[in-house]
């Protein structure tokens, strides 16, 4: 039930919900983010002391609350104020940090192609 809403205006809220909530926490940083009209790609740096399904909570939670309260437009689609669903995809960085850094980077772009 993904809508294609992180468009234009509900984009660069988005964006700028995520990196101020990300600069509340202490040293946790977004190092690629990647923006899509029905998802989003990022690779944060967060560290151990911070549990991932707290931080997801955190960024999911309070980005809909704010979208919400200022895109008063989005409670026509998402009557039930739920924009994001309910799982996300964690994974480790390590050795291949360039190939994860390249595929945020470019996604949108390939997916465009088709």
């Amino acid at each position: 039930y993904r809508y294609q809403v992180l468009e234009g205006k509900v984009e660069v809220a988005v964006r700028n919900y995520l990196y101020t909530l990300c600069s509340q926490k202490d040293q946790m940083n977004i190092e690629e983010i990647n923006i899509q009209s029905d998802h989003i790609h990022l690779i944060l740096s967060i560290p151990p002391k911070y549990a991932l399904s707290q931080i997801m909570g955190f960024l999911k939670g309070k980005t809909a609350i704010k979208l919400f309260n200022e895109q008063k437009n989005l409670t026509t689609r998402y009557w039930g104020r739920h924009i994001w669903s309910r799982g996300y995809c964690v994974s480790t960085v390590g050795l291949n940090e360039q190939q994860i850094r390249k595929y945020v980077k470019w996604q949108q772009k390939k997916e465009q192609k088709g």
